[in-house]
């Protein structure tokens, strides 16, 4: 899990660390800055987006077969606070595994004094892949 997470050039990018990993949960931490802030301080929302459906995407690949890969087939997002904190954790869980297609979460809380305030709540379909070159985890 941390070699493939190790390859994502968008996390290394945003700073963003595989935190916790265990079957069907996943947690990546992301530390605020400017580097990912948006004008008014904020994490921005896409560096808010990037980590969980990260977070999502590697709790559903926990539970496929070895040399599986997973590739994400929809999003949705709900942004329910502004992402400002000491770090933002976009915790993943699976909530229906399947062959093909697994359904996971994630909620994205900010950490202040170590408070937790949710600020996002990401739904995924996300699909397994196997056989195909260059996609196996």
């Amino acid at each position: 899990m941390r070699a493939s997470f190790d390859k994502q050039g968008l996390m290394r990018t945003l700073g963003a660390t595989l935190h916790a990993v265990s079957p069907g949960a996943v947690e990546i931490a992301l530390v605020p800055g400017p580097a990912v802030s948006q004008q008014h301080g904020f994490v921005h929302a896409g560096a808010v987006s990037a980590v969980a459906d990260s977070a999502a995407g590697y709790a559903a690949l926990t539970l496929m077969p070895p040399g599986a890969g997973v590739l994400t087939a929809e999003f949705k997002i709900n942004l329910l606070a502004p992402a400002a904190g000491d770090r933002i954790l976009a915790r993943g869980r699976v909530v229906k595994a399947g062959r093909t297609l697994t359904l996971a979460q994630a909620e994205v809380v900010a950490e202040t004094e170590g408070r937790e305030k949710l600020v996002a709540l990401l739904t995924a379909t996300l699909m397994a892949v196997q056989g195909r070159d260059g996609v196996g985890d």
